[in-house]
């Protein structure tokens, strides 16, 4: 064993001290974008399933989640997780996944499926294809009232502009929410925004017939603490009765939208997935599950370390801080 692989299986030991590391992703490009060169792409998540065989026991999310419980994990064990349903989970992710011979669990909005664009990659993507120089939208919305001229000459300008609109939008309410990044594309003069980023109902039939888990992830991706605890519980029932109907078979896990305790879900939204009959639901808390946590709120991380030394420190040092 590598010193790495001794470390990780002396912090995550089997049985009913064992720890489980659960990975999240979103997408999984085809190629490097350059308006996002950090995120994932088919190269980079080839070289990362590859640490992650050489250093874990990766699990379907589902048997993990059983085996936490009953204190019947092996040593190093891990699962992995993506979250909102893009359509390269399929195209990019599944295959490379089935080259490893490993399965990952997909956390799926389901008012996006089939031609739907989630309001963030409205924003992105009118960002990325905006003729216009600079965009002053200071005029739309009190939130951008005090937002300077964003300038778009560089990719690096367009990404600073994307996440300063983000920042802003995140939390309106969502009726606002949608209006506002609507009038943005407009502003942008941006045309023909892509309506395939997001899965297919056959391509979601066929992640799963591909041996892939799936679990709910609400329909419209709501900031679930800023709902009413019936506009939660609609959230999270329907999308798990949409997919039960897509697949023919149960669906037992969910993931809460951006996944932050306290500010993006609330103790009731906890108990509402418990009343929902879900079995397990995961957070975006930055730590490693054991035996003793909240099977409501799983907490999930990635190291985005670009060298194999820098991925697994950092995913030691997260497991080291438990």
């Amino acid at each position: 064993m590598t010193p790495l692989t001794l470390a990780f299986s002396a912090l995550s030991p089997a049985g009913a001290s064992a720890k489980l590391n659960i990975f999240i992703f979103h997408r999984v490009l085809p190629e490097v974008d350059p308006l996002f060169p950090g995120e994932v792409d088919a190269l980079r998540f080839a070289t990362m399933l590859d640490w992650l065989k050489a250093w874990f026991e990766v699990l379907p999310l589902d048997a993990a989640v059983r085996r936490l419980a009953d204190g019947s994990l092996p040593s190093r064990a891990a699962a992995i997780t993506f979250d909102d349903g893009y359509a390269d989970n399929y195209t990019v992710a599944m295959p490379l996944l089935q080259r490893a011979g490993m399965s990952a669990t997909f956390f799926i909005a389901t008012g996006f499926l089939d031609g739907g664009r989630m309001w963030n990659d409205t924003l992105i993507e009118a960002v990325r294809h905006s003729p216009r120089e600079r965009l002053n939208l200071r005029e739309l919305a009190p939130c951008y009232a005090d937002l300077p001229e964003l300038p778009l000459g560089s990719w690096a300008e367009r990404r600073m502009a994307i996440d300063a609109l983000i920042n802003r939008s995140k939390y309106l309410a969502p009726s606002d929410r949608l209006a506002l990044v609507e009038a943005v594309a407009r502003e942008s003069g941006a045309a023909g925004l892509s309506d395939a980023l997001m899965l297919s109902s056959t391509q979601l039939r066929a992640l799963h017939a591909g041996g892939m888990g799936i679990g709910a992830h609400t329909v419209n991706h709501p900031i679930l603490a800023r709902l009413s605890d019936v506009e939660a519980r609609q959230e999270m029932a329907q999308s798990k009765a949409s997919l039960e109907s897509l697949l023919g078979e149960r669906v037992g896990l969910f993931a809460y939208p951006n996944g932050k305790p306290g500010t993006d879900y609330s103790p009731a939204s906890v108990e509402l997935a418990r009343a929902c009959g879900f079995d397990a639901a995961v957070s975006t808390t930055q730590r490693i599950a054991s035996r003793g946590s909240d099977p409501f709120q799983l907490p999930r991380f990635t190291p985005w370390g670009q060298t194999r030394s820098r991925f697994g420190l950092k995913l030691l040092q997260n497991m080291w801080r438990g």
